[in-house]
């Protein structure tokens, strides 16, 4: 067996089997570096030579994480539950539910587009937008997991389609970059605007599977506990409800512009959700000698999000140092045939395992081109059907890795409540509804193009 999927495969085994993402990251990366023929002191090294770039990554997630908590301290939560229990009315009768429920939908999604294209922040956006709705969410007993389909896909559609912002390095940058290196020698050249084209198709799958989502898979009614996110210590007394005067709704709309504004103007998040988290401390909402414990409070939410991703990039760099994905494609190779058909499917399953232990499709492009697009060739496939199966093997996995930030983003905003687990409730519902279809679609966008 390749060592990539074993490695895989024992990773997601240990995750299903409720073992933490981290351990299972790691005693995968041992064990498939140790199946791969690599001495310890080599597993070690390339682990530690991976963590540097998910560092970064998890100090955000940390500074982000206060500005969550600090937010849900204002009190915006019960303000906005509030609003929208005058709005759907006493009765709360279901043409009204249903009304906010889908309206919501379509706000996240547009939001989540934005924040992908016109606002590049990417996940940033979650932890400050989800954890004050999930007092309505509960009233309305909507089933979470939807929810993290719909992030989910706000996040990943937009830079497989639209070459702005994350797109623009995706389709741009990555993908047609990446795919004309690779087809240089061989004669291959695509342009810049063929990469959005390409990738319509497999798009449409995404498209599918939220509608299957939406529609089917989670339209009952789920139950939650109504869980504040600070439980008054013992003797202390439970705070009246805040009201927010005018002022105080300046300074949070100042400190969620301003963190969204300095993400934008100096790329880090890490700024950005320092900045929110000083202008909310100086409001008046909670007393400063508490900043502390609100920060520690952040860090301690985020911490999943954060080392998830630093031991993500540790079990890629002992995946990449084994040089087990060459073999494994080569060994895909043998079994196609002379088959167009069998050689797009299994192009796309290499893809899929690939980027479920990456985790980042904007990493896996540069690994999966150098060898598939000669691959394609080789098949007769169209330069615009070899684009749409590099991109789709890139993005397979991005949707439904354990360690993908596509996942781990809405995680890190719904189970802010420890209510919503990471693995069943946010990466087997969004590698149902998106990792099958956009396998499904992408084939058939191979055969079209």
């Amino acid at each position: 067996m390749n060592t990539i999927v074993l490695a895989v495969l024992l990773m997601i085994g240990l995750s299903l089997a409720r073992v933490p993402v981290v351990i299972a990251l790691v005693v995968s990366a041992v064990a498939g570096g140790l199946y791969g023929g690599m001495a310890m002191d080599d597993i070690i090294a390339a682990f530690n030579s991976g963590l540097g770039s998910g560092a970064v990554v998890a100090l955000a997630s940390a500074t982000l994480g206060a500005f969550a908590v600090a937010l849900s301290r204002t009190g915006i939560a019960d303000l906005i539950a509030g609003r929208t229990l005058a709005l759907i009315g006493a009765r709360q009768d279901a043409s009204r539910l249903r009304y906010v429920k889908w309206g919501m939908y379509v706000a996240l999604v547009v939001i989540g587009f934005s924040a992908d294209t016109i606002v590049p922040i990417h996940i940033a956006f979650i932890p400050m937008l989800i954890p004050p709705l999930l007092g309505l969410m509960n009233m309305m007993r909507l089933d979470r997991r939807v929810i993290a389909c719909v992030l989910t896909f706000s996040i990943v559609i937009p830079y497989m389609i639209t070459p702005v912002g994350f797109g623009a390095i995706f389709l741009n940058d990555i993908l047609t970059q990446n795919v004309n290196e690779a087809g240089a020698a061989l004669g291959m050249r695509v342009t810049t605007d063929m990469a959005p084209r390409a990738m319509l198709i497999p798009a449409l799958g995404m498209v599918a599977g939220l509608l299957v989502a939406v529609l089917f898979s989670y339209r009952k009614p789920r139950h939650y506990h109504q869980v504040e996110y600070h439980q008054p210590a013992a003797g202390e007394q439970a705070s009246a409800p805040v009201s927010l005067s005018g002022l105080q709704l300046a300074v949070l709309a100042a400190a969620v512009g301003g963190a969204l504004l300095v993400q934008v103007t100096t790329g880090s998040m890490v700024l950005g959700g320092l900045l929110g988290f000083t202008l909310l401390s100086i409001n008046g909402l909670f007393k400063w000698r508490e900043q502390d414990d609100v920060f520690t409070q952040g860090m301690r939410l985020m911490a999943f999000i954060g080392f998830v991703m630093i031991a993500a990039a540790g079990f890629a760099g002992v995946m990449k140092a084994t040089g087990a994905i060459p073999e494994l494609v080569a060994g895909a190779g043998r079994l196609i045939g002379d088959s167009p058909s069998l050689a797009a499917l299994v192009m796309l399953l290499v893809g899929l395992f690939i980027t479920m232990g990456i985790g980042s499709s904007f990493s896996t492009v540069p690994i999966i081109a150098a060898i598939f697009v000669p691959m394609a060739m080789s098949f007769g496939f169209s330069p615009m059907a070899t684009i749409a199966l590099v991109g789709t093997a890139g993005a397979l996995g991005d949707a439904g890795s354990p360690a993908s930030d596509s996942t781990l983003g809405p995680t890190a905003g719904l189970n802010v409540d420890g209510q919503h687990d990471h693995i069943r409730d946010s990466v087997i519902p969004t590698f149902i509804h998106y990792n099958l279809p956009l396998i499904l679609f992408g084939w058939i966008a191979a055969q079209v193009l």
